[in-house]
């Protein structure tokens, strides 16, 4: 856990850029602005956290989950933000999803070419061998 108040902040570049994108261009905001929006997102997450924990504390689970989130987020009365947040989640998913198949196609291209290469150097063995044998053939007619 945290050892100091100021350890439970989010990271200051992570808010700037969040702020400036919700900003117009041309609109400047005080360090001091910027410091409170800061430790009120901070607020923020860990009150979601600890209603989403509750949740999964009912559930019986150690672990949260998306549905844990979305559930605290309307106990927290942010019902609003509940169908954007379940769009950004299937969003998410679908990425993911993408990724692991694209994970597997390549990982069953790289078996593909591996079995292809171990083939290959069969076939060289295999060819190797036939002309030794051929070798070995001519010079016993010779002898």
């Amino acid at each position: 856990m945290a050892e100091r108040p100021e350890d439970l902040n989010l990271p200051n570049a992570v808010i700037t850029r969040i702020i400036k994108e919700a900003l117009p261009d041309g609109v400047n905001i005080s360090k001091e602005a910027r410091s409170a929006i800061s430790r009120a997102a901070s607020v923020f997450v860990l009150y979601a956290t600890s209603c989403a924990n509750n949740f999964a504390m009912k559930g019986k689970r150690k672990t949260l989950n998306a549905g844990d989130v979305l559930s605290a987020m309307e106990e927290m009365e942010f019902q609003r933000f509940v169908g954007p947040l379940k769009e950004s989640l299937e969003v998410y998913r679908r990425e993911q999803k993408g990724k692991k198949e694209a994970r597997k196609d390549k990982d069953k291209k790289t078996d593909s070419e591996e079995q292809d290469k171990s083939r290959e150097e069969e076939n060289d063995d295999d060819d190797e061998r036939m002309e030794e044998e051929e070798q070995n053939e001519e010079e016993e007619v010779d002898n």
